[in-house]
């Protein structure tokens, strides 16, 4: 298939005509999804347009500096140069993002992919829009605000493997429905939001009308539920969204928690059974667990020798599992390439895989 677009942003540096090829026909026999015609790619994402930066400290550092070990702090843009001039020179640059590191795994793993996000035209969005087109992956960013500088999540990651984040968010966050390449969400199989841009209602709205388009050419619609403190600031919006509109849930086990306000995880699952089609919960070490209204299965997790830096893991799960959804495999399949992607990923410092994940699957999971 062939597809010619124009990337309608509004700095000239990302204005450029594009050949999309998928490499082969879209044919698999996907759980939801109702119209294979006119699928030029396997997954769409919309999400938060950051720049990580990336760096091994000692706990001292985060004593200097006054950061909760653990922690996943939003920062103004004061306190962002502060700990980007302390950090950035010892850091990795590269583009992130929940959904962005999911569709950077997608594309590791084989899959035709897509990205919406918001950069400015600045040094930093430059650094975005150059690693995704590195990667492969076509990316598509709305209208540059003149003022707001790109967003930036700063990772200090110690010996003991904990990651300890500050996001500026910038002006990823300012993502609005006309931001969003509406045929671009129509040629998707999958499509792939993040929850951490639920907070903004333009960012909400741009979500519905996401789907609301992506449903009427008969795709399919999935969420991450992102972090559980963003869960609950929004957990009436998530229920809502996950009811009306959402065919593939992403959570890990304290999201879940957080979005039906119980500290038993059997108890949520079993709300979850009723209000969500497929439903993809990650619980660390313990693995998986794939949850429909008439199952309920669990998926061990791929053991690693060591494990460096948990950056990313919940993401590259999505990825692998996304693969396979988009390939056509039955769940426990999907799970299983999800747990590889993991793994990969935890076993060094960084968000994305470090070789080709595709490389790393026993013939019958590619």
């Amino acid at each position: 298939m062939r597809h010619v677009a124009k990337v309608t942003a509004a700095c000239a540096w990302v204005l450029r005509w594009i050949i999309v090829v998928r490499t082969t026909p879209f044919t698999a026999s996907v759980p939801g999804l109702e119209n294979t015609e006119g699928i030029l790619y396997d997954v769409v994402g919309i999400g938060n347009a950051l720049v990580d930066i990336i760096a091994q400290v000692e706990n001292d550092f985060l004593h200097e500096q006054k950061l909760v070990k653990g922690s996943m702090a939003l920062i103004d843009t004061d306190r962002a140069v502060t700990l980007y001039e302390a950090i950035g020179r010892h850091g990795v640059q590269t583009s992130g993002g929940s959904a962005a590191n999911t569709i950077a795994g997608l594309a590791s793993l084989g899959a035709d992919v897509a990205f919406i996000g918001k950069v400015s035209d600045d040094d930093l969005g430059r650094v975005f829009n150059n690693d995704l087109e590195r990667l492969g992956v076509e990316f598509r960013s709305g209208g540059p605000s003149v003022d707001i500088p790109t967003g930036r999540c700063i990772i200090a990651v110690t010996p003991d493997a904990e990651r300890t984040m500050n996001t500026f968010l910038g002006v990823s966050t300012y993502l609005a429905f006309d931001d969003v390449d509406a045929e671009l969400v129509e040629t998707a199989a999958v499509l792939y939001m993040e929850g951490y841009l639920f907070d903004r209602d333009e960012a909400k709205n741009a979500f519905r009308k996401a789907a609301e388009r992506a449903h009427s050419k008969g795709r399919v619609v999935s969420l991450t539920l992102s972090d559980s403190f963003c869960v609950d600031r929004h957990r009436d919006d998530f229920r809502s969204l996950v009811r009306d509109e959402i065919d593939l849930l992403f959570a890990n086990e304290d999201e879940l928690l957080s979005l039906y306000q119980t500290d038993d995880f059997d108890v949520a699952v079993a709300q979850l059974r009723k209000e969500c089609h497929i439903a993809c919960v990650t619980r660390s070490e313990k693995g998986s667990v794939i949850v429909t209204p008439i199952d309920v299965h669990a998926v061990p997790a791929k053991k690693v020798t060591r494990v460096v830096d948990t950056t990313g893991a919940g993401d590259l799960f999505a990825a692998g599992f996304l693969r396979g959804y988009t390939r056509g495999f039955d769940l426990t399949h999907c799970a299983q390439i999800g747990a590889i992607a993991a793994a990969e990923v935890i076993s060094h410092v960084g968000p994305r895989p470090e070789v080709s994940l595709i490389d790393l699957l026993p013939t019958e999971l590619r």
